[in-house]
């Protein structure tokens, strides 16, 4: 057989509909000897047996070994240019009590964004003074908090926060470490909404106000000045944006160190991962070697001493080492006229979740993987997985190829949804959140429950005590 006219140009034909790329899939994915696919040395039914689907499923020793290499490799590109390098977890990505205690164990330090994901960091053992803070607004209440743990960096991404947060240390009697967000102006290559240092957007302060901001946080007796921050965005393939940014930055770096010390630099994170086999993702290894590089040139150009690094890499860590399961309903072969006037067959392929489990096909029109559960030499046929919600944007893989015996009933994997699908899930039509099962050496341990009919109807205020069961 051959390609579908309706399938787009980076979707190859497969030689093999069951095969499992290896850079796609969780680090310990593989097929039993009768074709069923296998995560953490458990099989595919045997996990959806015990925990049903949809279900989220995490190859505990690949994040950690993701962790780790990411902070081998920027401790070694930075170390050879003579300075340290810290390596912050990108909460947002996916965070639980359980994977904050796994970022500490790896050396990494964790990065959140609302009182909520403090709180979970908090609770999985995390250090404060290795947390950052994020956030374009924060509340009064957010920035107490960070301050009354000791939190050790806030991230300020407004004039305006520079008094919010220097009388809340100031009350709390402490001197808060902070860090200036830039806004570089770099527009990195990849979507809109994952575009965060265009001029025309909410995060950060403008390049050029930088020297007027780090005047403002030295003149605040409760602040202490730590560096700059800068991040153009995620799922980034191109490296000359992460090249031009660090550029940018280093040249304000140099202006604010002629009037004081300025310790750190933070590079951000937003490296893309492999979805599909057309992505072609860094190596944790070349971005560090590229950063150091153009940081060690910049200040030999300038002759102002190396600072300590920073970087904040989330999806990178999380998004590989996790998988959704789900099982099969409807299938519905929809002919269409294609260009040349011919005719050709899409199958679509219904699942038992979707945009409520994974919103990013239908915010970021992102692509996905997919795969059954069990091996099948039938011929590939074109589909597109769809999910159960009534949105016609409700797609989970919107084009792949599946072997054409794809029925009722299958469990379909879907590949490298451990960043940013738990993160965004939903309630929309009343669906449950699945749960997220952590896999590891032939055992599976619940990270987060999945919900129930009942904890929906919990909150609901007009529900008599039984009833709607």
């Amino acid at each position: 057989m051959s390609a579908n006219p309706l399938a787009p140009p980076r979707l190859r034909f497969p030689a093999d509909a069951s095969a499992l790329t290896a850079r796609i899939w969780p680090a310990s994915a593989t097929r039993t000897d009768d074709g069923e696919l296998v995560v953490g040395g458990i099989t595919a039914s045997d996990l959806v047996a015990q925990f049903g689907s949809p279900l989220y499923v995490v190859d505990e020793h690949d994040v950690q070994a993701r962790a780790a290499r990411v902070r081998t490799a920027f401790t070694e590109a930075f170390g050879r240019i003579g300075t340290r390098a810290h390596v912050y977890y990108a909460a947002k990505a996916f965070l639980t009590t359980q994977v904050a205690a796994w970022m500490a164990e790896a050396g990494l330090r964790i990065d959140v964004c609302t009182a909520g994901e403090l709180a979970v960091a908090l609770a999985g053992g995390a250090d404060p003074a290795l947390l950052g803070f994020h956030g374009n607004d924060k509340s009064d209440a957010e920035i107490a908090r960070a301050v009354e743990v000791g939190l050790g960096t806030i991230v300020l991404d407004s004039h305006e926060e520079i008094g919010r947060v220097a009388r809340a240390a100031a009350d709390a009697g402490t001197v808060q470490r902070v860090r200036i967000r830039i806004n570089s102006g770099v527009h990195a290559s990849t979507h809109e909404y994952l575009a965060t240092a265009r001029e025309d957007q909410k995060f950060g302060i403008p390049l050029t106000e930088a020297a007027e901001a780090a005047a403002a946080v030295r003149a605040e007796p409760s602040l202490a000045f730590v560096g700059l921050h800068s991040h153009i965005g995620s799922q980034i393939f191109d490296e000359s944006g992460f090249r031009e940014a660090a550029r940018r930055l280093m040249d304000v770096h140099a202006e604010l160190v002629a009037s004081g010390p300025v310790p750190e630099l933070n590079l951000g994170g937003g490296w893309g991962i492999d979805y599909t086999e057309a992505d072609e993702a860094f190596a944790p290894e070349d971005v560090a070697d590229a950063l150091a590089t153009i940081v060690a040139d910049a200040c030999a150009e300038r002759g102002i001493p190396v600072p300590e690094i920073a970087v904040e890499p989330g999806r990178y860590i999380v998004g590989p080492a996790g998988l959704t399961l789900y099982r099969v309903g409807t299938i519905k072969p929809v002919t269409l006229e294609t260009d040349d006037g011919s005719s050709a067959t899409r199958t679509y392929v219904s699942v038992d979740g979707g945009m409520s489990d994974n919103p990013r096909p239908a915010l970021y029109g992102a692509d996905y993987t997919a795969r059954l559960a069990r091996a099948s030499d039938a011929p590939a046929v074109l589909t597109r997985v769809v999910g159960k919600h009534c949105e016609s944007g409700d797609i989970v893989v919107n084009d792949d190829y599946l072997p054409g015996d794809v029925h009722r009933g299958d469990l379909l994997a879907v590949a490298a949804t451990g960043a940013y699908c738990w993160s965004l899930a939903s309630n929309y039509n009343h669906v449950g959140r699945p749960p997220v099962v952590a896999v590891a050496d032939g055992a599976a341990r619940i990270l987060v429950r999945g919900e129930s009919i009942d904890d929906l109807l919990a909150r609901d205020t007009g529900v008599v005590a039984g009833s709607g069961r």
